[in-house]
């Protein structure tokens, strides 16, 4: 992905709404971003890198949504719920 390609992207986005990193497919969490910082790569081409906050907190566990939609997990479905037996019975012995 190239910064036009991102910046494309984001553009369709809010403007207000926060920005988030997605990281580890395996257990996706969001982080804040910190920062975009231009450099180059070990060739001398232009290289840009966003950077998580400086305090480096997990948010939380990314949204199911968003795990499926970067084809990080496959959709699924809650189990159906059974009724649980009773423990005891009717007059309160075991």
């Amino acid at each position: 992905m190239t910064v036009g390609d991102l910046v494309g992207l984001l553009s369709a986005c809010d403007l207000g709404a926060p920005a988030r990193l997605a990281i580890n497919p395996l257990f996706p969490m969001a982080h804040r971003v910190g920062g975009v910082i231009a450099s180059e790569d070990e060739n001398g081409q232009p290289m840009v890198f966003v950077a998580e906050a400086i305090d480096a907190e997990q948010i939380g566990h990314l949204p199911p949504d968003v795990a499926v939609a970067l084809t990080w997990h496959e959709p699924t479905e809650a189990p159906p719920r059974r009724r649980r037996a009773a423990t005891s019975s009717r007059d309160g012995s075991s």
